[in-house]
């Protein structure tokens, strides 16, 4: 699995409230709440990216609730991955549970810059800057994680395996 994109960077302490506001929640409609995306962080946000994109936030990405409407809304928004110093643990759980791949790197998270180009190749555990030439570690998914994600969520992996 990889994905490949621009970046769009954030700071620490992103809570779900930015990544879609409450205000939106009397819906469950993925391209709903896709619209109205990091709204609160960056309220062009949703006007400036594009499919593939990636967020590199610093620590504790996705605090807050634990609502899975913010993980939702990110995918929905074909936001391809998130890389993060750490996120918070519901969020990471939600995110994974959904299909949605989030990566921890701390040193990326730290270097990439707004409008880096990446490679992050969730397999081997590689985020490549194509801006600056680096490279990161960062942790790869075990296979059950793997194969949710693959699957597009929990709930597909589930029905697959009956």
């Amino acid at each position: 699995m990889k994905a490949k994109g621009k970046t769009w960077k954030f700071g620490d302490d992103i809570n779900t409230d930015e990544i879609i506001p409450a205000r939106y929640l009397n819906t469950s409609d993925p391209n709903e709440l896709a619209r109205h995306c990091m709204e609160d962080a960056d309220p062009d946000f949703m006007k400036k990216a594009a499919p593939g994109d990636i967020i590199v936030a610093g620590s504790n990405f996705g605090c807050g609730s634990s609502r899975e409407h913010a993980p939702i809304a990110l995918k929905a928004a074909k936001i391809s991955c998130v890389i993060a110093r750490s996120f918070a643990r519901i969020f990471y759980r939600n995110s994974i549970n959904i299909g949605f791949p989030i990566v921890e790197s701390p040193e990326a998270a730290d270097d990439i810059r707004p409008g880096d180009e990446l490679e992050v190749d969730f397999d081997n555990g590689v985020i490549r800057n194509a801006t600056s030439g680096k490279e990161y570690a960062a942790k790869p998914f075990p296979p059950f994680m793997k194969e949710i994600i693959e699957k597009g969520g929990l709930m597909n992996t589930i029905k697959s395996k009956r």
